[in-house]
């Protein structure tokens, strides 16, 4: 069971790893992370979910208009951390931002996706609650099925980041290492719809 404590709060050593550099193919070109949503940019409100789930730290990976999306978001206290390769998929942000982890002493990531909004705090901390130690892998579930966010103890970043290509991320190793997963529900406090199409921007606020 996770203390609160200070000294002894697990969760002070999780970082909340936010993938926000996609490009937004088939929303005519426009970032994610700068799509409107309570009238501030996505990326923003991604942000702020996943501090108010829990999480004291927060990097968030960059890529598409990544300038911009510095210029216009504000994102104190944040890592931003650029992604050149975004357009290669979500793995490539995947590593980077496991990458940008490195000697900060965070013993776990939990990553959301910039572009799921109707996922919020609830979740966040269920599957931050879950965490005990540098092997944890922790997912959020929707109906038993798997989703976001996730959480990855330090034990997994190397093999998730060496097995991480394209747009399935860590798929391929949860897959492989499904005994270890634990799955925790949050279908009654979250929708893991993503923004991807025209037709999903209606569920903006």
């Amino acid at each position: 069971m996770t203390t609160h404590h200070r000294g002894g709060d697990t969760t002070a050593e999780v970082v909340g790893l936010l993938l926000a550099a996609g490009g937004g193919r088939r929303l005519g070109g426009r970032p994610k992370a700068l799509l409107t949503h309570r009238g501030r940019p996505l990326v923003e409100h991604a942000v702020g979910v996943l501090r108010a789930g829990g999480c004291a730290r927060v990097h968030v990976v960059l890529g598409a208009r990544a300038d911009e999306v510095r210029a216009r978001a504000l994102l104190p206290d944040c890592v931003l951390v650029d992604n050149p390769r975004w357009e290669q998929g979500m793995g490539t942000s995947l590593r980077a931002g496991l990458d940008s982890l490195a000697g900060t002493g965070a013993r776990a990531a939990l990553v959301s996706l910039v572009d799921q909004p109707g996922i919020g705090p609830e979740a966040v901390a269920r599957v931050l609650g879950a965490h005990d130690s540098p092997e944890s892998l922790v997912s959020a579930a929707y109906a038993g099925a798997r989703g976001h966010p996730v959480l990855f103890g330090a034990a997994h970043w190397a093999g998730i980041a060496a097995t991480a290509t394209g747009d399935r991320g860590a798929r391929a190793y949860l897959e492989e290492h499904a005994e270890e997963l634990t799955l925790v529900e949050c279908g009654d406090v979250a929708e893991a719809y993503d923004i991807d199409t025209e037709a999903d921007l209606a569920h903006l606020e």
